[in-house]
């Protein structure tokens, strides 16, 4: 969904859109996936703009980026496990809430004077744990964020792999975006984003999150038993359903229609949402 709402977004508006790859994590890279996800996209008619670019070949600017933090005071070492962290919430420890698209363990702190054993450190970067940031969103409106609750994220692992905050602040900024469009489940990164661009004087995007797609359990669809890959073979029938949940209303006529003439149909909608979005939507 995310992808179809952001390529619609960006034709509405006359931008471009673009591909990245985030395969930093090269041990969970599934060889052909890559292929598989541009194939995918073609096949529904999410035709991008310029070169797809890939996060593993940018690892030399991530470590500059990195250099600057830490000259600049924004970072410190952290010697804290997943298994340390996850015995501390389970002991009742107080930490800031895991905010969603963050860390799987929440941070309380503990290494903000210096890593409390030896051994292998991730680096964490520093928030104001007293800020509330405020921007807005273009579909969810008013945001407010306590930095406090987002706590200090880890912007290089402790197995040297760069971390996905800090990497995709270091690409909008690279590739000129102006818009983010992305889902819901992304909405609280957004702080340490905008955090990470202001400590590294780089220009912050217009943010605009969609819906979250939801079982009738609760339970986001991403991590379900229905998350199976999408069917090519239908891919108009799978269009049409995208557009009815991010709150469109394709005629019946459109049923049977191409994918090439649903997204045309969508973008010529777009801006007839009505604002703002809600942050989930419950699948029928």
């Amino acid at each position: 969904m995310a992808a179809v709402g952001s390529f619609i977004d960006a034709r509405s508006r006359g931008g471009r859109w673009l591909v990245r790859m985030e395969d930093l994590d090269r041990a969970r890279v599934v060889p052909g996936s890559a292929a598989e996800i541009l194939r995918t996209l073609e096949a529904f008619g999410l035709y991008w703009d310029g070169e797809v670019e890939y996060q593993s070949r940018r690892t030399d600017v991530y470590a500059e980026a990195l250099i600057t933090l830490r000259a600049t005071g924004h970072t410190f070492e952290c010697s804290c496990s997943r298994r340390e962290l996850a015995e501390n919430e389970a002991q009742g420890t107080e930490h800031p809430a895991t905010p969603a698209g963050g860390e799987a363990q929440p941070y309380p702190g503990t290494c903000r004077g210096g890593p409390r054993r030896r051994g292998a450190t991730a680096m964490r970067f520093r928030i104001d744990e007293h800020e509330t940031l405020v921007f807005e969103d273009r579909f969810q409106g008013r945001i407010e964020l306590a930095m406090g609750r987002l706590g200090d994220v880890i912007v290089r692992r402790r197995d040297g792999v760069f971390a996905y905050q800090l990497a995709v602040v270091v690409d909008d900024a690279l590739q000129g975006i102006t818009d983010v469009v992305r889902g819901a489940d992304l909405l609280e990164s957004t702080g340490w984003q905008m955090a990470l661009q202001r400590a590294l004087r780089q220009p912050t995007p217009q943010y605009a999150h969609l819906p979250l797609l939801l079982e009738r359990t609760g339970g986001k669809l991403a991590k379900s038993r229905r998350s199976a890959a999408l069917d090519a073979d239908h891919g108009g029938a799978e269009l049409l359903r995208v557009l009815r949940l991010l709150g469109l209303a394709p005629p019946e006529e459109l049923a049977g229609a191409t994918p090439a003439a649903l997204l045309e149909w969508g973008v010529g909608r777009w801006r007839e949402l009505s604002l703002p979005l809600p942050r989930e939507v419950m699948l029928p």
